[in-house]
């Protein structure tokens, strides 16, 4: 596990005040480390798949972030807007606030919506913001991504009340079994939290972290 660590992380900035010089550090930083991926905002996307071109780390993006209020129309030509300019992945939010009522075809509809817009040219990975949801909701909206064809389950985006814990993340691996990744995002800060999300069943990890947590694993007596 921990001799591939990087291959596990998305290197993440998804802060409003980002600048050009600094998603060009990140994209640096990803060739280095040999990241899965940089996750950037949609607006950033060019600039990542230039900077990233002839490597083997993919360009990120995310989609109807970070409230997944958007209609599923939006969500669509912005994922398919995306993949024109360069991303290889999509992590979309879910319309929260139709599972909360119970209305699981829109939020299935949301999700297929995008899996279709990304019809096999991108990763879908389908944020369900468990720090909102009941387990059965977490449950419920794992299911409904599954059903619409998604590739990842993903916990968090890092902008509500809370990011991943493990229960959640075993939680999203029991339900989605092993024919779908899940991504444990928020909150991922050191080697030791890369380590207990993968033991929960983790297989991709977003963190703003990526240098250090590599850090932490290089400076580690045990490996």
């Amino acid at each position: 596990m921990t001799s591939n660590i990087a291959s596990y992380i998305d290197h993440t900035l998804l802060k409003a005040e980002a600048t050009a010089e600094q998603i060009i550090v990140l994209c640096a930083e990803a060739k280095v480390h040999s990241f899965a991926s940089v996750c950037v905002n949609p607006g950033w996307v060019e600039t990542a798949a230039r900077e990233l071109e002839g490597s083997d780390v993919k360009v990120c993006t995310v989609i109807g972030f970070p409230l997944g209020a958007n209609t599923k129309e939006t969500k669509a030509f912005e994922t398919a807007d995306a993949i024109a300019k360069g991303a290889g992945e999509v992590d979309m939010v879910i319309n929260i606030g139709a599972l909360k009522s119970g209305d699981e075809q829109t939020v299935e509809s949301d999700i297929r919506a995008v899996v279709e817009a990304a019809s096999g040219k991108a990763l879908v990975k389908v944020i369900i913001e468990t720090s909102l949801l009941t387990d059965d909701e977490k449950i419920t909206a794992c299911r409904l991504a599954k059903q619409a064809g998604a590739d990842f389950v993903k916990t968090s985006t890092g902008f509500s009340t809370g990011g991943a814990t493990v229960e959640d993340v075993a939680l999203m691996r029991l339900t989605v079994g092993e024919e779908m990744g899940v991504k444990a995002s928020g909150g991922v800060r050191s080697l030791a939290d890369v380590e207990k999300m993968i033991k929960a069943g983790a297989t991709r990890i977003g963190a703003s972290s990526g240098v250090s947590i590599m850090q932490g694993l290089e400076s580690s007596s045990d490996y």
